[in-house]
């Protein structure tokens, strides 16, 4: 059984999303696939809280979740590499732009977190999916998995380490985690922006649509997810913690030039699946790997997930 393994992925072979027209002569000539529109839709979630997404495309169901600090239109580059052969959804995770903002810390426990995904899911009609996480959005991935193998089929994790290799990655920089901490104090979300979450965006039109995202979200709702979900420095007399292992295929990507989270924390990952594990690295990408290797990561998921094809 193949354990991992960290490949390279040939992008001209990988382009996604339509066909090459041939000359005019040729008896093989092909049309150009229209591209698929996205659709705005609802989900309510098990505690009422109403998901937004954004869909598109037909196939087999991929689900993708956001993170700290963005919102569903962090897939947009993903979504047309994948719609062609798959039904692409991208969520806006609660508290987040279009989705409801329930006060108080608990509403954005991991638990109520995880079947946010279960009511997309069931509201697209489908009983499996396969999902795709990054920062909080993988950390909600990998949970998933824990709490519905029966309904996952494959899984995509991007920067965030499986949850049991995440003391080490305390343990190693402690220093990494002082901003977490300071979102957990009370008040903190007084002190953020729209324009400063968004000012990691690179692209100006891209940034005024985050900005404009983010003046829609709840900034409480952001920090509750560090006040809610984000781990204690670990113990070093406690034992270490277990978690079910994850029975399918699993793909890591994670950006090198990432100052929050280490790369070293995807080590052992495939200790904790019983499928095969497929590890990238991105050597020049940073924490938003999708934004700094669009095209490598896009093109390896799509590769990806047609080599793991689902029934």
């Amino acid at each position: 059984m193949l354990r991992a393994m960290i490949f390279g992925v040939s992008l001209a072979a990988l382009a996604a999303g339509c066909t090459t027209t041939a000359t005019p002569d040729s008896p093989q000539a092909t049309a150009v696939t229209p591209a698929a529109v996205a659709e705005s839709k609802f989900a309510t979630s098990a505690d009422g809280t109403k998901i937004h997404y954004m869909v598109s495309g037909k196939g087999p169901l991929v689900l993708a979740i956001h993170g700290f600090p963005d919102f569903s239109g962090s897939w947009d580059k993903l979504a047309p590499a994948l719609n062609d052969a798959y039904r692409f959804v991208a969520i806006d995770t609660r508290g987040y732009n279009l989705s409801g903002q329930p006060t108080g810390v608990a509403n954005y426990a991991m638990p109520k977190l995880v079947e946010d995904v279960q009511a997309v899911i069931k509201a697209e009609g489908y009983d499996k999916a396969t999902v795709i996480g990054h920062d909080w959005g993988a950390a909600i991935a990998w949970n998933y998995a824990f709490s519905h193998p029966e309904t996952l089929e494959r899984l995509v994790i991007l920067s965030v380490p499986h949850p049991a290799n995440m003391g080490r990655q305390l343990q190693a920089a402690p220093q990494n985690s002082n901003y977490a901490r300071n979102f957990q104090k009370e008040g903190s979300e007084n002190s953020l922006t729209a324009e400063g979450l968004a000012g990691w965006v690179r692209d100006p039109a891209e940034k005024a649509k985050y900005v404009e995202a983010f003046k829609r979200s709840s900034f409480a709702g952001m920090m509750n997810y560090y006040r809610a979900n984000y781990p204690s420095a670990p113990d070093p007399n406690a034992p270490a913690p277990t978690f079910p292992k994850i029975n399918v295929p699993v793909l890591v990507i994670h950006g090198m030039k990432d100052t929050a989270l280490l790369s070293m924390g995807h080590n052992d990952t495939w200790d904790q699946v019983s499928k095969d594990t497929t590890i990238l690295m991105a050597p020049d990408a940073n924490h938003f790997v999708q934004h700094d290797a669009a095209e490598l990561v896009n093109g390896t998921i799509r590769a990806w997930l047609d080599l793991h094809p689902v029934k």
